[in-house]
Parts: C-alpha cells; sequence; structure tokens
C-alpha cells in the first residue's frame, strides 16, 4: 500500500508503464469528467469515475482483487479507507467472483486508517485489503477516481 499526493506520482511511474498511463490520465483529468469508465489502456488499465456520499466506519466492507492493483485518487472531498494484509482478512463474506475481480471479507480486529483529502491517492495492490468510502468527520460527497491497472 502507497499513499501520497498527486504532485508526486512521477516516483511512482517507474512501476510500469501502465502506472505511468493512470498517473499521467489523473493529472489531466478534468474537474468535469462525467462518472464511468474511462479506457486507457483497454482492459490493462482504466478509470473508474464516481461521486458518491462516504458511509459510517459500521458499513465498512473490506475487499481485495488478484487481478488489478487499484490507484484511488480523490478528487473532492475527503474520504477514509481502511487498510489490512490481505493475509489478515481471514474469514470470506463473498467469495472471490472472476468476473468483477473481488472478494469481501468480515473487519479484521485490526486496520490501518488512510485519511485521503482533494489532490491524495492511495495504492492497493493483490495483497492489501481495503475498505473504502468510509466518512473522516461525516458523511461528504467525494468525486473520486479508481484507476484499474492490471497487475
Amino acid at each position: 500500500m502507497i499513499a501520497d499526493t498527486l504532485v508526486q506520482y512521477r516516483r511512482y511511474s517507474n512501476l510500469s508503464p501502465r502506472f505511468a498511463a493512470a498517473f499521467e490520465f489523473l493529472a489531466k483529468l478534468p474537474a468535469n469528467q462525467p462518472d464511468g469508465r474511462c479506457d486507457i489502456d483497454g482492459d490493462n488499465c482504466f478509470a473508474l469515475v464516481q461521486s458518491y456520499t462516504t458511509k459510517p466506519l459500521a458499513a465498512a466492507k473490506f475487499e481485495a482483487h488478484r487481478r488489478y492493483t487499484d490507484i484511488q485518487f480523490i478528487q473532492a472531498g475527503r474520504e477514509t479507507l481502511l487498510w489490512s494484509p490481505l493475509a489478515a482478512l481471514t474469514q470470506v463474506t463473498e467469495p472471490y467472483a472472476a468476473e468483477r475481480d473481488i472478494a469481501f471479507f468480515a473487519n479484521p480486529p485490526q486496520w490501518t486508517p488512510i485519511h485521503l483529502a482533494v489532490g491524495q491517492f492511495a495504492i492497493f495492490f493483490p495483497e492489501d485489503g481495503h475498505a473504502p468510502g468510509i466518512e473522516s468527520a461525516g458523511p461528504e460527497a467525494v468525486r473520486k477516481v479508481v484507476i484499474k491497472v492490471r497487475a
């Protein structure tokens, strides 16, 4: 797991050409980009632009992916994400669905909160469990871009 600001993105572009393309997309993303999927490199790298209201901690759902790494970028608002190593997520609540590349887990006994604001991102690799969309100080409208980078 990595958390940083978009101004530092060049530091992570060398992880792969797909990461470089993902960060270039974020650096040029207009504020009025409609919600939905934006292809960057077909199914190898694509963005999901989302607008929603954050939810209380009690509604947290841990998830993990096998085929994709997530870059979760906050374009507007604030959000807390919870992180835990995948190895600590021992109770599956929804088995892995290959067509959606996702499995859900019961919340582990310990996790690390990651507080993101405008211009910040977190990278979650396949070995990182995470629970997105949690409120920081009450419900808040968020505009987030999740870039899926094939691992």
